[in-house]
């Protein structure tokens, strides 16, 4: 791996910038022996972004502990296709119930609770606007699959490039304008000490430009 694409590393875990395209679920660097270091979440395979990895069993089990306890807050940037009709509010909370299928490998976003569903939330905020796209800043609340891809097409809204959740094209190279900006998160070294990191997007082009622009978070 790139030296210039690790953002964080200490003795007990690692931050990289995941390109999109690149599964979580591989060795992303080459272990020194066994399965660490591991990721101890996971972005979708077109997401690009912050992506944590625990070099040893302990920060593993302390990682996860603090996921559980959503204690790690994870900030993403979204560019978003303009909606036809009225545009949503310039923030705000979504709530749905979100339905895994397996076989489509696709969530389905639902205003109810009802069998085999799990509730999803997240805040947003829209940070600004071109002619044809919605810069948007996501916080996740709770950590469901393709949790914002899915509450966001619930909500009518699509991630450019994102086609399984209603995008009108894809992008090149098959990654989707949805990028893990920031995480924040305990030090499993040191008590009442956080992390804080941020992965710049995949490739600074007229978009993420732009989106870079508005925001200074």
């Amino acid at each position: 791996m790139r030296e210039d694409r690790l953002i964080f590393r200490n003795e007990a875990c690692l931050v990289i910038n995941k390109s999109p395209g690149e599964s979580s679920e591989f060795p992303l660097i080459e272990p020194a022996g066994g399965k660490f270091p591991a990721p101890v979440h996971r972005l979708d395979t077109p997401v690009s972004g912050c992506l944590l990895l625990a070099k040893t069993p302990g920060a593993a089990a302390f990682l996860n502990a603090a996921f559980s306890a959503r204690e790690i807050k994870k900030r993403y940037w979204a560019i978003i296709e303009k909606p036809a009709g009225v545009p949503p509010p310039e923030s705000g909370e979504l709530i749905h119930w979100l339905r895994f299928d397996a076989a489509k490998n696709k969530s389905f976003a639902y205003n109810e609770d009802g069998r085999g569903r799990k509730k999803a939330i997240l805040r947003y905020t829209i940070a600004g606007a071109g002619e044809n796209y919605l810069f948007v800043e996501i916080d996740l609340v709770t950590g469901r699959h393709h949790q914002i891809r899915a509450q966001l097409a619930g909500a009518g809204l699509h991630i450019k490039g994102d086609l399984k959740y209603g995008a009108k094209r894809s992008e090149k190279g098959g990654g989707i304008r949805l990028h893990a900006r920031s995480l924040d998160f305990p030090n499993p070294l040191q008590e009442n000490e956080r992390i804080e990191v941020k992965a710049p997007p995949p490739e600074m082009d007229a978009l993420w430009t732009a989106f870079a622009d508005t925001t200074t978070r």
